[in-house]
């Protein structure tokens, strides 16, 4: 984002209007280049000290003159195709070249598309994010961002062995570097039991086509990664859920589940669980993993928080290991674009069947990303990159905290999100409609829920491309929109 202020001079024209013509002014002039990220409405409406309204008409208005795009929870950017230099109106202009489109009515030349901005980003990259997603906050610190791309470069040296075929499992040098980032969570597992896969997703898949058949059961918590469902359903598995308390799910359920239902496996997300935001301790640990052990169980562990946490407890990969598969996806603690996951199988031989149904769902992981996860791990940007993740997570609950003061629910210090009970006569669709086209993400209880009807509860997201401002604005609105409206009757 650049630190941009219009010039709006003593134009008695309406205020909206000279803000979208100091845009275009100063694109022609060079000040505003293709993909400067303009400041946010909020922020620019207090610099100027008018209302925050007319900033917002001011980019809209600007957005129909084809200057600027805006994306919600990303920002507003000049675009590529917006006028540039020496294009302005009343610039000398010659004849025509024939074959040159004309501009309109007045007969001139059509600006061509301005030229890329080297090291500026993409206008047609800078895509609007999904922020009901449960997604890691996005670094912006100019050092840590010069790290990522000096990364990139060292990784284009090898640019056309990457683009060729490769292992469904990763490189001996990819696994050794997947070894070091699970070393981060007390794991040590020999190398041949290490599989690089493409995403938690496949991998989950993979896992599942190895263990289970159409119609066969699998146990998970009773509020669960909607992912997970997704997966089970098209697959045609009967997902049971487990009874859950503060602390995960209830051991004694587990048992009881087992000898009821014969499961195929277990699914748990034992840290940081989405939606809940509950992890599970040491105790509970220990406990499902001796039940696991003594029924033979298979375990699906989806680890995919678990390297965020300064003093998150070691996986069940660790007691029950000759049962567990464990996904320690890249997605949450570095970021979703690589689509990577650092798998751990029971055994060798489980190594090995993971990589051929990999290869038939995805051929392999990509090599591109895979040497990308490796330079970052192997130079210490993966360590920073985690860290970042760890303390604005940490900022962005503390905002959740104070915004929705008075409110129940359930958080956690480095969770992207918080577990949100709405309070007695509020629904959670009525929350939902309320809440329509708010720059902040919700997900209502159905989702998640296995077993019974789904709670009055909403999982509320706080990370991905939206400012602490925006946050703060949205979490407001929805402490707004769970006031119950008085009766008018």
């Amino acid at each position: 984002m650049i630190d941009w202020t219009p010039d709006l001079g003593t134009s008695s024209r309406p205020r909206y209007i000279s803000i979208a013509e100091a845009i275009e002014r100063d694109v022609r002039a060079g000040t505003l280049s293709p993909g400067d990220r303009l400041p946010p409405q909020r922020k620019l409406a207090q610099r100027l000290g008018i209302d925050f309204t007319t900033v917002s008409r001011a980019y809209a208005e600007a957005q129909a003159r084809g200057l600027v795009d805006s994306h919600v929870g990303r920002g507003t950017f000049v675009t590529a195709g917006a006028p540039g230099r020496g294009s302005a109106a009343g610039d000398a202009a010659g004849p025509v070249p024939a074959g040159i489109p004309l501009n309109g009515a007045n007969g001139t030349a059509a600006p061509p598309p301005a030229a890329p901005v080297p090291g500026a980003p993409d206008p047609a990259r800078v895509v609007a994010t999904d922020l009901s997603m449960n997604m890691p906050p996005e670094p912006a610190d100019p050092a840590l961002l010069s790290r990522m791309q000096e990364g990139l470069s060292a990784v284009s040296a090898n640019l056309v062995h990457l683009l060729r075929y490769q292992s469904a499992t990763g490189s001996e040098k990819d696994r050794i570097a997947a070894s070091t980032w699970l070393s981060l969570r007390g794991m040590v597992p020999r190398l041949e039991r290490i599989a690089v896969t493409p995403g938690a997703h496949p991998t989950m898949t993979a896992i599942l086509s190895i263990l289970t058949r159409p119609g066969d059961t699998v146990l998970c918590e009773r509020i669960t990664y909607p992912g997970f469902r997704s997966i089970a359903g098209r697959m045609g598995l009967n997902l049971v859920g487990l009874e859950m308390d503060g602390d995960g799910i209830l051991p004694d359920a587990l048992e009881r589940a087992i000898a009821r239902v014969r499961p195929k496996a277990l699914y748990l997300n034992p840290t940081l669980q989405n939606p809940t935001t509950i992890t599970m301790p040491v105790e509970r640990r220990l406990a499902v993993s001796e039940v696991l052990n003594h029924h033979g169980l298979p375990l699906i562990e989806d680890d995919a928080y678990g390297f965020i946490p300064p003093k998150a407890p070691a996986p069940l990969a660790v007691s029950a290991p000759d049962l567990t598969w464990h996904i320690g996806g890249l997605a949450k603690c570095i970021g979703a674009g690589l689509r990577l996951a650092y798998t751990v199988a029971p055994s060798g031989r489980d190594a090995f069947a993971l990589g051929q149904a990999v290869r038939s769902f995805a051929v392999m992981p990509s090599p591109l990303s895979m040497a990308l996860a490796t330079q970052w791990i192997e130079d210490g940007t993966a360590d920073h990159i985690r860290r970042f993740i760890r303390s604005e997570s940490a900022a962005r609950q503390r905002i959740a905290a104070e915004a929705l003061d008075g409110f129940e629910f359930r958080a956690a210090d480095n969770a992207f999100n918080i577990w949100l009970s709405l309070p007695e006569g509020v629904g959670r669709s009525d929350i939902m409609a309320r809440m329509a086209g708010r720059e902040i993400g919700i997900m209502p209880s159905d989702a998640f829920t296995v077993d019974g009807p789904p709670d009055e509860r909403l999982r509320v997201c706080l990370g991905g491309s939206i400012t602490r401002e925006a946050l703060h604005t949205g979490l407001y609105h929805l402490a707004d929109a769970m006031v119950p409206a008085p009766y008018m009757g």
